[in-house]
């Protein structure tokens, strides 16, 4: 069959899905200014936390970004960005979960998140069932959370910082329109 047939043949009401990528970097805080730990929707006890404008939970700033990456509707800047002062201490979760209502709000359903984060601790894998718990009743959608080291490599290796990275599926809602687009949604 040649390309143009082929064409022809699709489904012209094909919901396509898209993808999206979200990546988050944190440093410890300084030793004189310490800050409890919050990664993947979890309080750490006992370890050193992350500097950052929110709660420094690199594991759900990056899903989020994901997300948005997903939707062509901007990043974790754009809507939570550091020069919004009422955010600042902001829970990672509560910025999932808001990530979450803007990207329904554009015309899209949530398939599922994935996140991996790089550090040498805490030790995840005891506590992963519960990130995942938390993370997904906040995103009211599946997000899955794996941890990897970075074998003394880089500066995760050197235990300076963690380092997310988030794929994000989502799809567009029947009759909703492309982000930017002032034509009719990839269902019309």
């Amino acid at each position: 069959m040649m390309a143009s047939q082929q064409a022809a043949s699709r489904p012209t009401h094909l919901v396509l899905p898209r993808t999206g990528i979200g990546v988050d970097v944190h440093a410890f805080a300084p030793e004189d200014d310490p800050q409890p730990l919050w990664l993947g929707g979890l309080f750490w006890e006992g370890e050193r936390g992350l500097s950052g404008h929110s709660d420094g939970d690199c594991v759900a700033h990056a899903a989020a970004d994901a997300l948005f990456s997903a939707c062509g509707i901007g990043d974790l800047g754009t809507h939570f960005g550091t020069d919004r002062p009422e955010l600042a201490g902001a829970s990672g979760v509560k910025l999932l979960g808001e990530a979450a209502r803007i990207v329904r709000a554009a015309g899209f359903e949530i398939g599922n998140v994935a996140v991996q984060f790089v550090a040498n601790r805490p030790k995840f894998g005891p506590r992963r069932e519960e990130s995942q718990r938390v993370l997904s009743e906040a995103a009211n959608a599946p997000v899955s959370v794996t941890a990897t080291t970075s074998d003394g490599l880089g500066f995760t290796g050197r235990g300076e910082g963690i380092s997310a990275v988030a794929t994000a599926l989502v799809y567009p809602e029947p009759g909703a329109t492309e982000p930017g687009s002032t034509e009719g949604g990839l269902n019309d």
